[in-house]
């Protein structure tokens, strides 16, 4: 199953690469939804082999998640392996420089079931993919548009 979207931000690709780089702030954004966030590589620059553990409640119990970034092409591309029980997904971060002054951001979501539970699961998804495209590519337009005002802010 995948979620995929793209936006265009009014920005150059090194400024929202940079920002997309700022690992430390989605770390505190997913602590304020509740989840529980944990760095285990011993990593000081971003690249690959960065690793993080993950917990948080979904549909009343706790699940915990690795995420560990695969590869990491500066200012192109950053990808990142997610595995859990019962299912692996790969989430893809792509920026393409429009102009000097705008960048597209393209993300893609996909998961893989690996258990019949979890297949259970992605075919609940699939039932309501409309509904949760349509939730994943106005959260990524959100994103898109406080990114560019905070960088426009900056500058």
């Amino acid at each position: 199953m995948k979620f995929s979207g793209r936006e265009d931000v009014a920005a150059p690709i090194d400024a929202v690469f940079e920002a997309l780089n700022d690992f430390e702030s989605f770390e505190r954004q997913a602590m304020r939804r509740g989840a529980e966030v944990r760095r285990i590589d011993p990593l000081t620059q971003p690249g690959v082999g960065m690793q993080w553990d993950v917990s948080f409640k979904m549909r009343g119990r706790t699940r915990e998640m690795s995420v560990k970034m695969a590869r990491y092409d500066d200012p192109n591309e950053m990808i990142f392996d997610v595995k859990s029980a019962g299912v692996t997904g790969t989430f893809s971060i792509e920026l393409m420089a429009l102009s000097r002054s705008r960048t597209r951001m393209a993300l893609a979501l996909e998961l893989t079931p690996l258990t019949l539970s979890a297949r259970l699961f992605v075919q609940s998804l699939k039932l309501a993919k409309a509904s949760l495209n349509k939730r994943f590519k106005l959260r990524l337009a959100e994103y898109a548009k406080g990114l560019e005002d905070r960088l426009q802010r900056s500058a």
